[in-house]
């Protein structure tokens, strides 16, 4: 039986059945580790039982299952912090190009707040307590003493909460983040799931040797959550970042794919993507950053 229109193709019943002895076998791992997990066991099955599972209807439940609900070490950083992206500093070789973009991108929403009510921009959940106690700081370093304030009165007087979340680790957690990929910040930052894979035009074939950020067996790997940015060591240089996509684009395009957009836009481009008032295909050409593509392709076979 194949899943309703309402309900598309996704990995919920194989989590169903294989996401509690995962989580037993993993004490302590959270949430988004042990989906990966799963996927790594959906990736292992024949073609026909992938299909299977993925179509598969999900029964309607009166609570959501635990691997919806399940806590996860990075929830401070994502689900619960305030803000429709995450911006993530991945590079901390050069403090002053850094404070240079942090105070563009402050600029940035400032200027963006007066054309946005609280209405456009949803909020997250009140997670300012969470954000001021989590592994990273949502401010440089330099304003530990100011963010707590700052958090705890966000979102006071009708004012809209924030449009990033900056992850600005301390010296102590910076290993975590120092140089990561596209597919390692959303590993942390989002949900692992799977979709059907975009069709190949008219007289293309499907990509050989397959693979799941691509098309395997029809199924491309996907990740859900907020919009992730990457300020990494090019940052420091062009003032850009790394604005990752969550899902493949066109057909040969990839789940985790990335191009620079420059701090300027990078707010106004946020909010659109948020309230669903732009896409980026550029045209069905493919001019995402083929370097990161091939760092997140060969990351993605590798044991957990």
């Amino acid at each position: 039986m194949l899943a309703s229109p309402s309900q598309p193709p996704s990995l919920s019943s194989f989590l169903a059945n294989i996401y509690p002895t995962v989580k037993a076998r993993h004490p302590g791992e959270g949430r988004r580790k042990w989906r990966l997990r799963v996927a790594e066991e959906f990736w292992k099955l024949p073609a026909e039982q992938k299909a299977a599972y993925a179509r598969a209807p999900v029964s309607a439940a009166d609570t959501e299952p635990d691997f919806v609900a399940d806590d996860d070490p990075f929830d401070e950083l994502s689900d619960e912090a305030p803000g429709l992206g995450i911006l993530v500093r991945t590079d901390y070789s050069n403090e002053e190009a850094w404070q240079a973009f942090y105070g563009k991108l402050q600029e940035g929403e400032a200027e963006f707040a007066p054309a946005q009510s609280p209405e456009d921009v949803p909020r997250t959940g009140d997670s300012s307590e969470a954000a001021g106690r989590s592994p990273a700081s949502s401010r440089p370093d330099n304003d530990a003493d100011a963010m707590d304030e700052d958090d705890e009165n966000e979102g006071e007087d009708g004012e809209p909460p924030p449009i990033f979340f900056v992850v600005n680790a301390p010296p102590e957690g910076r290993a975590r983040f120092a140089g990561i990929s596209n597919l390692a910040a959303l590993r942390l930052l989002n949900d692992v799931d799977i979709r059907a894979a975009p069709s190949p035009p008219t007289g293309t074939k499907r990509i050989k040797p397959p693979h799941r950020l691509v098309d395997h067996d029809g199924w491309q790997e996907v990740y859900a959550g907020k919009t992730v940015w990457i300020y990494d060591a090019r940052s420091n240089v062009d003032q850009c970042v790394r604005l990752v996509s969550g899902a493949g684009g066109p057909y040969g395009t990839a789940s985790a794919d990335s191009w620079r957009a420059r701090v300027s836009h990078i707010c106004e481009l946020q909010v659109n993507l948020a309230v669903g008032a732009m896409t980026i295909d550029f045209g069905g050409m493919d001019r995402w950053n083929y370097e990161e593509r091939v760092r997140n392709l060969e990351e993605a076979v590798r044991p957990l």
